[in-house]
Order: C-alpha cells, then sequence, then structure tokens
C-alpha cells in the first residue's frame, strides 16, 4: 500500500473519532528535544485549551508512547537529537492518530510520503499552532 493511501486511510478513520470529541478534550503529545521550545509549546498548547499529554525528546522514547491511549495528538519535532521523526510519524498514521509536523525548514523538509499532514515553520506563533490542529479536523 502507498503512503498516501496509508495516510489517507488513517485520516478518515480517525476523523470519525476527532468528530465526536471536541478539540478542547484532545491530549497533545510534544515530541521536541530542546526543551525550552518543548515548554514554549507546552504553554501554547495550554492557552490554547488543549491538555498536554506529555513531552519527549528522543524518537525510542516517542516510539515507546505509540500504542498508549495517553494522547490524541501529536507535534512532531523533525529532527531530534540528530534523528529523523518519520518512523514515529509512520507508526502514528497506521494507527490513525493525527499529527503535525514542526521544522525550521518548512514544508520543503518533509518527505513526499509525508506532505498530507500539516506543518509548522519554526519559529511559530500559537495562532500558527492552533491552525494547524484546526486542520486536522477538515482533513
Amino acid at each position: 500500500m502507498r503512503m498516501g493511501n496509508v495516510v489517507a486511510e488513517s485520516l478518515n478513520i480517525r476523523a470519525e473519532y476527532l468528530r465526536k470529541h471536541p478539540m478542547s478534550l484532545r491530549r497533545v503529545l510534544v515530541v521536541e528535544d530542546e526543551m525550552v521550545v518543548a515548554m514554549l509549546v507546552e504553554d501554547m498548547i495550554a492557552d490554547l485549551g488543549y491538555e498536554v499529554a506529555g513531552i519527549v525528546s528522543r524518537v525510542d522514547d516517542a516510539m515507546k508512547l505509540v500504542d498508549s491511549e495517553g494522547f490524541d495528538v501529536a507535534v512532531l519535532d523533525v529532527h531530534l537529537n540528530g534523528r529523523l521523526i518519520f518512523p514515529f510519524a509512520d507508526a502514528l498514521a497506521e494507527r490513525h492518530i493525527p499529527f503535525v509536523f514542526a521544522t525550521g525548514y518548512g514544508e520543503r523538509g518533509i518527505p513526499r510520503e509525508h506532505s498530507g499532514w500539516p506543518v509548522l515553520q519554526k519559529p511559530f506563533r500559537a495562532e500558527d499552532l492552533k491552525r494547524a490542529l484546526d486542520r486536522l479536523d477538515a482533513i
């Protein structure tokens, strides 16, 4: 199955769940290796009315959470301590868990197979984060 089909299927299945759960009740996992940035994103998420499910700074730690039910959406830094986040993003897509990429490279830093997901260009503002999270509802 092509990655585009996996993304489309994941979004369709997950969209049904998300329609039943108001955004203000969603739990957001932050995957970010820069602690100052992680704390800033954590504050933004809380200010926007979301619950912060946790912060992880390593791909391996994120992978340990993939089958937990502790979060509903994720904000993913693309580069974590020299490793790329895409294996975790693939695992989320397979499980129909939506996510947003965050990267200093913007959309050009995202491979084609992941281009259907919202991308935040670092640095970003709370309004940008809100739009990206809202976009998950529209997909």
